[in-house]
């Protein structure tokens, strides 16, 4: 198990935002099916329940593995392996103790968390909870060894099994409750959805666990010659476990309790003061939490998987007081970040509704998803650099400054929320702009911070203007070649009034695609975005810069 040096850690970044966009993308070609199966009244008991799940899990387990790879990566950098291994065996031992109490409060105060109908589908999710707490430790392990394809594989493992069990379990439930009402069929279909998830989780630790008995020789290996006499005691491993978990915890429990604040805000407006049905602002959510943010959430990924990269290696310099290379590798991740998120979310804007037709291909849905993508999608960036500068204070040490910055946002969000549902009709467009504001706010709060302790300078123009610019007609590229594709479409069946959809969709979207990336991939060479050297360190760098030199974007 090396530090994988030949990579570094955009590579281990590049590895782990494949593994995590491949997710997404199968995340919602099942939600597709799934939604038709058991309907957007089913989608909103499911999202209602599995955002209260969520939030439990970023207490107890969510937040495990970037906690634990930065405790761990800091001894290994000093080649503490004995304080390190048993940093990992007491990280179990927490994780057993606070993700039982989190599945036992998950189970029992579900029907205090949730309205009648979530209810049993949140039980379900019980159990799930105290698994994802044992996955979190064993995926942090691998994590602090700078190594990103073990959590990468169990990933992808993890989401097909939760696709295929919960679409067959969601069908075959609801079969058992063929001839009630509309509502306790949706109810049936919402729980089979959620065992699908706990599948997923359950046969994603089978496998790290595995993984960890082909290469516990290795660590063995790594213990026998460890000659460190200073141990930490139980009792201090302990005490920097819980001083580590506890804000990143904290921190991550606030960065996501505007979505469960959101809903519970959102649902008690809607219909105390609006006269919504229960059903008909669960369906409404829904749409928002189901649909527009499951499709916002795809280039997210790459930043989540930064975050992950990045911790440990911004925990191993920073311990060897080597503050200039921390920065560089701080600049190194952000312009990374920024030259995919820029663009997917202009991408995201342009074609939302064409992207809508085809994930999520509801016909009464489509505009209304649309629309709200096209409100969130520069979420896209700030949700990026958020996350990132988030594990860049982990990583740091300044676990506390995400928590203050977290609730500051939260409550800023949370009252520009509410002023929008008191007195305008923005409705379901309301619940995006308070997303809006709360990723800027931590967005800039965060950046100020890194600024303030690290004394990090932000280059701007070649990793935020130029991307800008390129990406702008990158997006009139896009958009220019779907509509014209669409245009001889309608020429071709001669029928102007023939609505784009299905295989035509499909048809007009990647070529789009296609093209936008090229025109973008040309552009940020062109303009000296991106240099040879840089190119050469992504994800099939050399491979890209071959072809490049081929097609003389570069000398």
């Amino acid at each position: 198990m090396g530090q994988n040096k030949k990579g570094g850690f955009i590579m281990q970044a590049g590895i782990l935002a494949a593994a995590g966009i491949i997710v997404r993308i199968i995340g919602i070609l099942y939600r597709s099916p799934l939604v038709a199966i058991i309907g957007d009244e089913g989608n909103g008991y499911y999202n209602t329940a599995y955002n209260i799940y969520t939030i439990i899990l970023l207490i107890s387990s969510y937040s495990i593995p970037a906690a634990i790879s930065k405790v761990i990566a800091a001894r290994l950098a000093v080649h503490e392996y004995k304080n390190a291994h048993r940093i990992f065996l007491c990280s179990f031992i927490y994780v057993i103790i606070v993700g039982g109490i989190g599945s036992l409060v998950c189970f029992f105060g579900a029907g205090w968390l949730v309205g009648v109908s979530s209810a049993m589908v949140l039980r379900v999710f019980a159990p799930t909870i105290f698994l994802s707490g044992l996955l979190g430790v064993l995926r942090g392990y691998f994590q602090a060894h700078k190594t990103m394809l073990q959590t990468s594989f169990s990933q992808i493992i993890e989401q097909i099994l939760n696709a295929v069990v919960s679409i067959l379990a969601a069908y075959l439930l609801m079969q058992m409750v063929v001839g009630k009402d509309a509502t306790t069929q949706a109810i049936y279909g919402a729980i089979g959805s959620a065992l699908g998830t706990g599948s997923g989780v359950l046969i994603a630790l089978i496998f790290m666990w595995m993984i960890y008995l082909l290469n516990r020789p290795i660590f063995q290996k790594r213990l026998q010659s460890d000659q460190s006499t200073s141990l930490l005691s139980y009792g201090e491993i302990f005490k920097i476990i819980i001083l580590m978990v506890t804000p990143v915890v904290l921190s991550t429990f606030i960065y996501n309790l505007n979505t469960a604040s959101n809903l519970k805000i959102y649902q008690e407006v809607m219909q105390i003061f609006k006269n919504y049905t229960e059903e008909q602002a669960t369906t409404g959510y829904g749409l928002f939490s189901g649909k527009a943010m499951q499709i916002i959430n795809i280039p997210i990924a790459l930043a989540s998987a930064m975050s992950a990269a990045v911790i440990p290696t911004i925990a191993s310099t920073f311990e060897m007081q080597a503050y200039g290379e921390t920065n560089r590798k701080i600049a190194q991740a952000i312009k990374v970040t920024m030259l995919i998120s820029i663009p997917s979310a202009v991408g995201l804007f342009v074609l939302a509704k064409p992207v809508v037709m085809l994930l999520y291909p509801q016909r009464a849905t489509v505009d209304m998803v649309a629309s709200l993508i096209r409100v969130l999608s520069v979420t896209v960036v700030f949700y990026g650099l958020s996350t990132l500068t988030n594990a860049v204070l982990q990583g740091i040490g300044k676990v506390n400054l995400p928590v203050v910055h977290a609730a500051v946002s939260w409550l800023l969000q949370s009252a520009v929320l509410l002023v929008l549902l008191f007195f305008t009709d923005f409705n379901l467009y309301s619940l995006c702009i308070a997303t809006v504001v709360y990723s800027f706010l931590m967005c800039l709060l965060n950046g100020i911070s890194v600024r303030k302790h690290l004394g990090y300078h932000q280059e701007m123009m070649r990793t935020f203007l130029l991307p800008v610019v390129s990406s702008f007609w990158m997006g009139l590229a896009a958009f220019g070649v779907y509509w014209g594709l669409a245009y001889l479409i309608r020429l071709i069946d001669k029928d102007p009034q023939m609505e784009i959809a299905g295989i035509n969709n499909v048809l007009c979207l990647v070529p789009a695609i296609a093209i936008a990336a090229i025109f973008y991939f040309v552009m940020i060479l062109k303009m000296g975005v991106v240099t040879k050297k840089e190119l050469k360190k992504m994800p099939k760098g050399t491979t890209l810069l071959r072809v490049a030199v081929k097609l003389r974007v570069l000398k």
